[in-house]
């Protein structure tokens, strides 16, 4: 005892620093009684044949003892308490933020004020110089670092090796705090996952406004992270050299959203698809879901009152759960719409189909980048492009969900997508150089208005009225036109003024024309199912059909063959008709008309009433549709047997405008038969001007609203009238008036 003593003895300094080197390792009680501070002495006392731990401290230097030790771990393991042994602050605190202040949190963490200030990232703190500070992770403490300071012991730092029973106790008080502490953690992370929620829903409103900045990642949510997975996507893009993001918009959200970027050197527009990007691991999975979904879904029951995406979701589930597949929640949503776009929807091009300012989707071939049509950028080149094998797969699955068959002997398929889409396929190099192509012209889910092209300065509203009071007192119309002018748009859009209560037969080879009358049957021609032709239902078939149940309006599709000589002969009995026909001037269309496929006799050629002729042109360097003229049909010279035409209205192009040019013989027809003066028919025409404008200065361009106020129009006109002069033009009433008499 004596030499140890010594020992100990000889140099302050020196014990003062052995104390510091061994600290780490000093024995400290972190029990809850003094009844194990008692017994823990004895075990002790037993192991160093009857010393006490005092003794054992003073003469090896505080090595501590196996037992003891592990105590120490396991209560430090509970909770990084490092940072809470401090000395007594000013305040008369202890320094773990126990003291007289009843609210301990508030001491040890900050007050409240300051803890709502930080809610936006509640798991962040800053050091002093405004840097972001790691928090410690809950086992990532084994014992105090080398050279840290237990308590600023200033120059009494050897009293420590004395330490009384009083300071063990304090340090376990500390330890059954630190397990308070570790609840309100946990308390805390609860709470802040509904504010990252709140934050997000105010986020996410603002994400697409490109002069918007988040300072969130989103991470704590299952769709979060694929936002944040978006804005990194822009982010990356923005710097490709030469481009800027001019605009960019969701379709499909939060999953796939378009950019328009712009190129000042090219002065060119590019058309860009974002979607999630999955890292090696979460494709790896994907790839292993693609193979054990094709057996699970081909043999498997499935319960046919689920929709396709339930199924496929509850079947990848069951696969992940079958072979304990480790996938988190961010993971797993990015997987799904990866499965769920190539086995359910439309796969690469999926994003751009779900566009509704998309008109046209071109593939010209394998490893060139697809182009589209957009309203309102019109031809862009996008990023989106098919590899050899995976474009011939993708046009044989485009061909089986149009219902049809295509194969090297058959490369060459015309056919309707299940949305109505039209498609054009072809199937490898047998026919086009470039490997196969396919071709989409996208349907729209809400057909334009009268509102919408005298939006778009297609037609004026001079034009639109005239159209108006000619479709209503059943004049015959054909829209002829170059590809993509708008005619189809247009012939769809004048349907409106058909009276509701008239029995409409609509014929296509694809469906496209939509029309809010009840009393309307729409008829689709149908390929036959076999070799030698056999069930096949044409366009003739289906007009003959027709006549036999006594329609008012015929709406056909376009003509092209020998339908269009029926369609003439129905004009000439009295049916109203409406079609389409490839022409770019009444001549040409005249021509084609008399001449073999079609062979119409001139002498039917009289009862058509008028010719729109339609075509895209530029205006101000951007490509427009304008109706170029409208052509009325006044009959046959009877010296020259030449078809006499008048044209009631012009475009000029100079000015962008549409002037009226001669004196309508229909309307004149129109006075006749419904036996109006030249004021009452000027009238009429005012009336429905009155109609239009007053949609176009309220911005009433709803495809059911437009349809509403048009038919309820041509019911009561004085009711219509009569609101809109008023300003209260109820369009619940107008539906009620609709309703009762359809």
């Amino acid at each position: 005892m004596d030499e140890n003593q010594n020992s100990g003895g000889s140099d302050d300094e020196a014990e003062e620093e052995e104390f510091e080197e061994g600290f780490e390792d000093e024995v400290y009680d972190f029990g809850d009684s003094e009844d194990t501070q008692e017994a823990d002495d004895e075990v002790f006392e037993e192991d160093n044949g009857g010393q006490t731990d005092q003794d054992t401290d003073e003469s090896e230097g505080g090595e501590p003892t196996d037992e003891a030790t592990d105590e120490m771990d396991d209560a430090l393991e509970s909770r990084d308490v490092r940072g809470m042994l401090d000395d007594t602050d000013d305040d008369g605190t202890d320094g773990y933020g126990i003291g007289d202040d009843e609210n301990e949190e508030d001491d040890a963490f900050g007050d409240g004020e300051d803890e709502t200030t930080e809610a936006d990232d509640p798991f962040e703190e800053t050091d002093d110089d405004g840097s972001v500070a790691d928090l410690p992770e809950d086992d990532d403490t084994d014992g105090f670092d080398e050279g840290d300071q237990p308590v600023d012991a200033g120059d009494e730092g050897s009293a420590m090796l004395s330490m009384g029973e009083g300071d063990l106790e304090g340090l376990q008080d500390a330890v059954e705090d630190a397990d308070e502490v570790s609840e309100f953690f946990d308390a805390r992370s609860e709470s802040s996952g509904e504010v990252l929620e709140e934050v997000a829903d105010q986020e996410v409103e603002g994400f697409f406004d490109a002069g918007s900045q988040l300072e969130q990642e989103f991470s704590e949510s299952k769709l979060q992270t694929l936002l944040s997975e978006a804005k990194q996507g822009v982010a990356e893009f923005e710097g490709l050299e030469g481009y800027v993001e001019h605009e960019r918009y969701w379709v499909n959200k939060p999953y796939a959203y378009v950019a328009i970027l712009y190129s000042d050197q090219q002065n060119d527009y590019m058309y860009h698809v974002v979607e999630p990007r999955l890292d090696d691991f979460e494709e790896a999975v994907r790839r292993d879901l693609e193979e054990r979904l094709r057996d699970v879904l081909m043999y498997e029951e499935i319960d046919d009152g689920m929709e396709e995406d339930e199924v496929l979701e509850a079947k990848v589930r069951k696969i992940i759960n079958d072979y304990g597949i480790d996938v988190d929640n961010d993971s797993m949503h990015k997987i799904l719409y990866y499965l769920k776009r190539d086995y359910i929807h439309d796969g690469k091009i999926d994003p751009i189909m779900r566009d509704p300012a998309i008109e046209d989707v071109s593939c010209d071939g394998d490893n060139t980048p697809i182009f589209v049509y957009h309203r309102d950028y019109r031809d862009l080149m996008s990023n989106v492009e098919f590899e050899k094998e995976e474009l011939d797969s993708f046009v044989i699955k485009l061909a089986q969900k149009a219902g049809k068959h295509i194969s090297v002997a058959d490369p060459l398929v015309d056919a309707s997508m299940p949305d109505g889409s039209r498609i054009q396929m072809t199937l490898g190099k047998e026919v086009t150089d470039r490997g196969s192509t396919f071709t989409i012209r996208l349907f729209q889910d809400e057909p334009f208005t009268p509102i919408d092209l005298i939006n778009y300065n297609t037609f004026s509203l001079e034009q639109m009225a005239y159209l108006w009071t000619c479709i209503e007192n059943n004049k015959s119309l054909i829209f002829a036109g170059g590809t993509a002018s708008g005619k189809t748009t247009s012939m769809n859009a004048v349907t409106l003024f058909i009276p509701p209560k008239s029995k409409v037969i609509s014929i296509e080879d694809t469906r496209e024309v939509t029309l809010p009358h009840m009393n309307w049957i729409p008829s689709v021609t149908r390929d036959s199912f076999s070799d030698d032709g056999s069930g096949e239902v044409d366009m003739y078939e289906l007009l003959r059909a027709a006549l036999r149940q006594r329609p008012e309006y015929l709406v056909v599709g376009e003509v092209r063959g020998e339908e269009a000589l029926t369609l003439f002969q129905a004009m000439s009995t009295g049916h109203t008709t409406y079609s389409t026909m490839h022409a770019d001037s009444v001549d040409s269309a005249i021509h084609r008309l008399e001449n073999p496929p079609i062979s119409v006799p001139r002498s039917m050629l009289k009862a058509l009433d008028i010719v729109s002729i339609q075509s895209q042109t530029f205006v101000g360097g951007e490509r427009v549709r304008r109706n170029m003229k409208l052509v009325e049909i006044i009959g046959i010279d009877p010296k020259t047997r030449n078809i006499r035409t008048d044209d009631i209205f012009q475009w000029n192009a100079e000015t962008d405008t549409f002037v009226r040019t001669g004196n309508s013989t229909a309307l004149q027809d129109i006075k006749k038969s419904r036996g109006w003066t030249d004021e009452e028919l000027e009238r009429e025409l005012d009336k429905r001007r009155e109609v239009l404008q007053y949609m176009l200065d309220n911005d009433i361009a709803d495809y059911e609203d437009v349809s509403k106020i048009i038919q309820s129009f041509i019911i009561d006109p004085d009711r219509v009238l009569n609101q809109i002069r008023e300003g209260e033009l109820n369009l619940d009433a107008l539906e009620d008036l609709k309703t009762l008499n359809i």
